[in-house]
């Protein structure tokens, strides 16, 4: 950089600290001084109590919470990771790249984090919400809903003060955030318009890869005007059900149909793509067809179709049960005849009209158990809409379940957005940890239940909404409404049926519960050996179904070629000693047994790893790996 160069940053960073120190003193800032998103998130970060001076970014420091995150998080893992090692190979040599999930929390980090001393504190688990870290672009990004860009001087903390950052948010095939992809570097950045442009154009395809992986037994169709489109990030997506209607439409879908998504939901293709049901079931893989209509002309292509049209080699993989979210609400109860009942009423009630409220601990598989319902009823078509109530800024939840229109406030998206409400219209609405939504918001969302009319923000006239409701919480909404921090009107218009899904530990059918998402992660004829099953019987589960699921996934990854039977010895060390931290005699004794069975099978066929491998119905590369550990034992 040379000296002119340097002097004009010098003076562009003096600009934005002098800025924030207005800020901090006089309680506002000069007009023209930064940008109104920055001043906008300076102020959010004063009002959550942020002190400039500390950077005490709060992380996930439970092994088995972090696992929990990272099995909770898996589809966008898999879906980021080439952008993400594309992103490392070009970007990494003198910035730091992250993931972050919805909550703003880091799922992935790379790049040349050893050379930043201010984001040693970045790693998997922290959380970078502007609540808790300030004004910084991957909080910004989740709040605005749009690429952020964050200069010298316009973080909130002084530790990042000589730190430049982009961010570029991630939505779901219905448009929700799930996360955020960023860069940060030291100094002034370079060419930051070009990064920017990268940023967006990996995140188009993280959200293509998530479309692809969301509907694998449905139609997804790839369509642009331009033939030479097909197969960039720039591409529309739709999802299409077998009655050739409309599912799920990715934003470039959007923008090039010229209609919001909540219009496209439910439509018929033809309509929209003057393409029949039966032209896609036609199609070959790789074949392009050409569309004409009254939007002009289309090129589209078929990326996926449902399983039983894939062919034999591809069905022959399918598992004979279908996985834990597909399978029927009474399903999910397994042989617990109580809890199977209340999944009967909640089905019967939603298909009537009532809604269901669902409690229970964290991971005990309340969204799945609300999926699975909206699934089994007659909107099974239309939209399910997740809200976390928990996840989101209290200032900004308003916003989000109403929607607003452009110029509402300072910051409000152009053209405005729509609120969750008007996306579930004629779906489902799941409002999950409803026990923690501010009382404030209460009453609107109690008005808006009775009249099934919706006002954005900024907007003078009503919306009609047609929607069915499940709610769930942790809480004990009882008592919150003893303790007047729940409304009581509002907890009588949700709670018409209640369903008490049990904690994992309660559960007696632990190893049907295991075998369906052995089935679910891609393990048909998998089963446990007799020590882990105890083991896994015994263990206490605070994480519920989510941790069940990380120890299985980590299970079977962790499996050589051809072994049928997984073990201890597929675990890794942290994992044991987690499922062992029971204070249970009988689980510490669990690891010796199988290491004591181990030396009697190489002892009995005299040092022969392969007789012995058999011996124990376990590869010979995973009886090397356990030998190992017996040796360093």
């Amino acid at each position: 950089m040379g000296p002119i160069t340097r002097a004009v940053s010098d003076e562009f960073l003096r600009k934005n600290l002098m800025a924030r120190e207005f800020l901090l003193q006089e309680g506002s800032i000069p007009p023209g001084m930064v940008p109104k998103t920055i001043e906008a998130s300076w102020r959010r970060s004063i009002k959550y109590g942020l002190d400039c001076r500390r950077a005490d970014i709060p992380s996930i420091e439970s092994k088995s919470e972090l696992e929990v995150l990272l099995a909770s998080n898996r589809l966008l893992l898999d879906a980021a990771a080439p952008a993400f090692d594309y992103l490392g190979q070009h970007q990494g040599h003198n910035g730091v790249i992250a993931l972050a999930d919805a909550r703003a929390t880091i799922l992935s980090v790379g790049g040349a984090r050893k050379y930043f001393d201010c984001l040693e504190d970045l790693s998997p688990g922290a959380c970078c919400g502007e609540d808790s870290s300030g004004t910084n672009a991957i909080g910004m990004a989740l709040v605005e809903g749009q690429a952020i860009q964050i200069d010298r001087g316009e973080h909130f903390f002084d530790s990042l003060t000589d730190v430049c950052c982009l961010a570029v948010p991630i939505s779901s095939p219905h448009g929700h955030l799930l996360g955020a992809l960023n860069l940060a570097r030291k100094g002034p950045l370079v060419s930051p318009q070009e990064s920017l442009s990268l940023l967006k154009m990996l995140a188009c395809q993280v959200e293509s890869r998530l479309f692809a992986a969301s509907y694998p037994n449905h139609y997804v169709l790839a369509f642009h005007s331009r033939k030479e489109y097909l197969d960039s990030p720039w591409q529309g997506l739709l999802a299409i059900s077998p009655e050739g209607r409309i599912l799920a439409a990715s934003s470039p879908a959007c923008q090039l149909l010229g209609e919001s998504r909540e219009i496209l939901l439910g439509h018929p293709c033809e309509e929209d793509m003057g393409v029949r049901r039966e032209q896609i079931a036609r199609m070959e893989q790789g074949q392009i067809g050409r569309a004409r209509t009254a939007r002009g002309e289309f090129f589209y292509k078929v990326l996926g179709a449902p399983l039983l049209n894939r062919g034999v080699a591809i069905t022959a993989r399918v598992p004979a049960k279908p996985a834990l979210s597909q399978q029927g609400p009474e399903t999910l109860a397994g042989s617990n005849q109580r809890y199977a009942r209340a999944v009967r009423m909640a089905r019967q009630g939603l298909q009537n009209g009532l809604p269901v409220l669902l409690l229970g601990e964290t991971g005990s598989g309340k969204e799945v158990l609300a999926r699975s319902l909206h699934q089994s009823s007659a909107r099974s078509g239309k939209p399910f809409v997740a809200v976390n109530c928990a996840a989101i800024p209290e200032g900004l939840i308003e916003s989000e379940l109403f929607g607003y229109r452009e110029g509402a406030f300072t910051g409000s998206r152009r053209g405005g957005m729509a609120g969750r409400l008007q996306q579930a219209h004629g779906g489902t609405l799941f409002l999950d940890e409803i026990g923690d939504m501010p009382l404030a918001l209460q009453a609107r969302l109690l008005r808006v239940l009775q009249e099934r009319k919706v006002a954005p923000l900024g907007a003078s006239e009503e919306q009609d909404i047609d929607i069915a409701l499940i709610c769930a919480t942790h809480q004990n909404l009882k008592r919150q409404v003893e303790e007047r921090l729940f409304r009581e009107d509002l907890y009588y218009r949700i709670n018409g049926i209640s369903v008490c899904l049990p904690a994992l530990r309660e559960r007696e059918d632990i190893a049907e519960l295991i075998a369906s998402l052995l089935l679910k992660l891609g393990g048909a004829g998998i089963a446990l050996d007799s020590a882990l099953s105890a083991l896994l019987a015994n263990y206490h589960w605070p994480g519920n179904l989510r941790q069940l699921e990380m120890v299985l996934r980590t299970a079977l990854a962790m499996r050589e070629e051809g072994e049928q039977r997984l073990g201890l010895m597929h675990l890794p060390d942290s994992m044991l000693e987690e499922l062992n931290a029971t204070g249970c005699a009988q689980n510490s004794r669990i690891r010796d047994n199988e290491l004591e069975l181990i030396r009697q099978s190489v002892d009995r066929h005299q040092g022969n790893i392969s007789a012995a491998a058999e011996d124990l119905g376990i590869s010979r590369a995973t009886l090397y790996r356990k030998l190992k550990q017996l040796r360093a034992a």
